[in-house]
């Protein structure tokens, strides 16, 4: 319930009344204030039987410009909202002409009223969910009280366990899309009967998720990842309880860190081995190691040395996959020998090239 009515919708049911029936509208206060108007020079001017309708909650008809303050003829309609006077509407005109339009304009502005109500509820929903789940994934207890009586509402139980679902989207996609994204992520969330998620500005969204939901249907969060592959990646953290969804959240940051660009859009935490240890590696450490094994080599040999490493160091799968001779591809390792001291042909070398390529992806 709005308590009152505010000066913009207030304008907004004077403009809509107008272009329904063509007269000019007052939208007109309990204290006989004119708030807002179709006629400009008549907004913030006192309406003589506008205060009086209001005060007797009867609909007056005047059919004289003269005779009473601030006042012209036409028909006067208290309007209730809850069983609350809450304003008077003003129809300009001949009382004969303009009454037909007072149930019609009584309607209009109760339908406008009821729309400001449900935007009012959908926000404060929206607002309630980005608390719930900022609050589980920052571990701060600030207001438990109010926490609990959120996750109520929402129907989280907090005796189950909980996954944390990750979405971001590429930096590049263009923002004039995410309406439209917003919309197919929201469809998402209610294919999987989960009412708990949140966007955060300008391209994350959270879920938090039933564990039992999620094994039941994670192949939907598959599905949805492999068909905008160009454009978001998705990533589950780990199940836990739900006073633990901050590990949950900081699982599933790493699963997401973990997928290369342009090979894949999914990733699990539970999936992941090495991935796990690189995670705890600094920035720092990581363009150290990186120029220290890999700097040294052009593009096409960071190429080569890569298939190599994924055909698990066999030159006739690399030379195969390459589409080269394996005296070249021999010829191409031993450059790269030559260049960084390392020989990817010896088991730990090849280690340390392959830790390279994956903090570098």
């Amino acid at each position: 319930m709005i308590p009152s009515i505010d000066q913009s919708l207030a304008q907004q049911i004077v403009n809509t009344v107008k272009d329904v029936c063509g007269q000019n509208i007052n939208f007109i206060t309990p204290k006989g204030i004119i708030s807002a108007s179709t006629d400009e020079k008549r907004i913030g001017t006192y309406h003589e039987i506008g205060q009086k309708a209001a005060a007797t909650g009867n609909v007056i008809e005047v059919d004289s410009d003269y005779g009473f303050a601030g006042t012209q003829k036409g028909i006067n309609l208290p309007i209730y909202h809850n069983h609350n006077l809450i304003a008077v509407i003003g129809i300009s005109g001949e009382p004969e002409e303009v009454r037909k339009y007072a149930h019609l304009a009584e309607r209009i502005t109760h339908l406008l009223i009821r729309e400001r109500e449900l935007n009012a509820f959908s926000r404060s929903q929206e607002e309630k969910k980005q608390f719930v789940i900022h609050a589980l994934i920052s571990g701060l207890d600030e207001n438990p009280l109010y926490l609990n009586d959120c996750l109520k509402d929402f129907k989280i139980d907090p005796s189950t366990k909980k996954r944390l679902i990750l979405i971001r989207t590429n930096s590049k996609y263009n923002p004039v899309n995410m309406p439209m994204l917003d919309q197919k992520v929201e469809n998402l969330f209610r294919m999987l009967s989960q009412e708990l998620f949140t966007f955060n500005y300008p391209n994350e969204y959270l879920a938090i998720l039933d564990a039992e939901k999620y094994n039941r249907n994670n192949f939907i969060l598959r599905k949805f990842a492999a068909d905008y592959e160009n454009i978001l990646k998705v990533a589950v953290g780990k199940e836990v309880f739900l006073h633990q969804m901050q590990e949950s959240h900081h699982s599933a940051l790493i699963a997401w860190k973990s997928i290369p660009d342009g090979s894949k859009s999914f990733a699990v935490f539970d999936d992941l081995v090495l991935e796990i240890i690189l995670s705890t590696v600094t920035e720092e450490n990581k363009t150290e190691f990186v120029k220290k094994t890999l700097e040294p080599l052009a593009q096409e040999e960071i190429e080569v040395l890569s298939v190599y490493l994924e055909e698990e160091m066999s030159l006739s799968a690399a030379s195969k996959r390459l589409f080269l001779h394996k005296n070249t591809v021999q010829y191409k390792l031993n450059r790269i020998l030559e260049k960084t001291g390392w020989n990817p042909r010896k088991f730990q070398d090849a280690v340390l090239f392959f830790l390279a390529l994956k903090l570098e992806s």
